[in-house]
């Protein structure tokens, strides 16, 4: 197989839940980095638009949302697993909730402006202006909106008091006895949060919720060496895309192989990919695009949480 490559940059929480995924699969990888906000010339030359962190790349193959790229590793090593036979539904339920609900939580808690002021105090001021305003787009145009800061303080001690009551209660050392996706899910928004002395009491607050964090965090990141975002494009631009799954399905929309489409992301960073519609499984969806400097990609999407649109002729 070829190697793996992330795009990501360090402060990011869903480039640290993909982080701790290739550190539990034992993997080595490539780490490209990338900026924080865009533009992202280097990076949309292979999604085709899409900008949101982290992206993994496999020679011309590109997989977008941490979602996907979870189910992407479980082919590459299949031991551990991220869904352990018999709880799949559960553990991707609960992470699907944790990477929405937990983490809008986090990122009103993390942006309230006293936290604010000591994760970017060593920011000049127009480097601040920048990164709030690029995110003030990423997050519009979607369904996903802004939680006020006195909602996710009210409603926080529920959310971590249950938590803490099932990690107490669970006989193993994880969420649902074996480590899953559920755990990573869950484990870079609180991440996100000990970032800073500000709101890491959110979470220390709770010992059994501190220790199970330790564990996940514990598994690192693998073996990473650098790459230069040239050299992932040169990759890209010379490899061939793997084969297509082995899968039949016909889509409930009417959508065809074939047809010129958009996919784009539902909550936020709403940007649409075009391409031509190659696949459409029950997890997954895969468009042909061709970039100057990427070359011919599959640009690879999970269902959930995506829609397609077609292109009018």
């Amino acid at each position: 197989m070829s190697e793996l490559i992330l795009h990501h940059y360090p402060t990011s929480p869903f480039a640290e839940k993909a982080r701790l995924l290739l550190g539990f699969k034992g993997l080595s990888w490539h780490s490209v980095n990338i900026s924080p906000v865009m533009p992202k010339p280097d990076l949309t030359a292979l999604t085709g638009g899409y900008r949101k962190t982290p992206v993994l790349q496999v020679g011309a193959d590109i997989y977008c949302d941490t979602a996907l790229i979870a189910r992407r590793l479980e082919q590459e090593k299949s031991s551990p697993a991220l869904f352990p036979l018999g709880q799949e539904m559960i553990t991707q339920t609960f992470a699907t909730w944790a990477d929405s609900v937990v983490f809008a939580h986090a990122v009103s808690l993390v942006f309230q402006p006293e936290s604010v002021a000591v994760r970017f105090g060593k920011l000049p001021p127009e480097a601040i202006k920048a990164f709030i305003a690029d995110r003030a787009a990423l997050f519009s145009g979607g369904t996903a909106s802004k939680l006020p800061a006195e909602l996710a303080k009210h409603q926080w001690p529920a959310i971590m008091t249950r938590l803490e009551q099932q990690l107490q209660r669970e006989s193993g050392d994880f969420l649902f006895g074996a480590p899953s996706i559920a755990d990573f899910a869950l484990a870079h928004s609180l991440w996100f949060l000990k970032a800073t002395p500000v709101t890491a009491p959110l979470v220390d607050a709770y010992p059994a919720v501190l220790a199970w964090l330790g564990r996940v965090l514990g598994f690192g990141h693998g073996t990473a060496s650098q790459m230069t975002a040239e050299q992932a494009l040169d990759i890209a631009r010379n490899a061939t895309p793997a084969p297509l799954p082995d899968e039949v399905f016909e889509d409930l929309n009417g959508f065809k192989v074939g047809q010129e489409v958009t996919i784009a992301a539902i909550d936020y960073g709403v940007d649409p990919v075009a391409g031509e519609l190659l696949f459409a499984g029950r997890e997954e969806l895969i468009l042909r695009r061709t970039d100057e400097r990427g070359g011919t990609v599959h640009v690879h999407f999970p269902r959930w949480g995506f829609r397609i649109q077609g292109i009018a002729a």
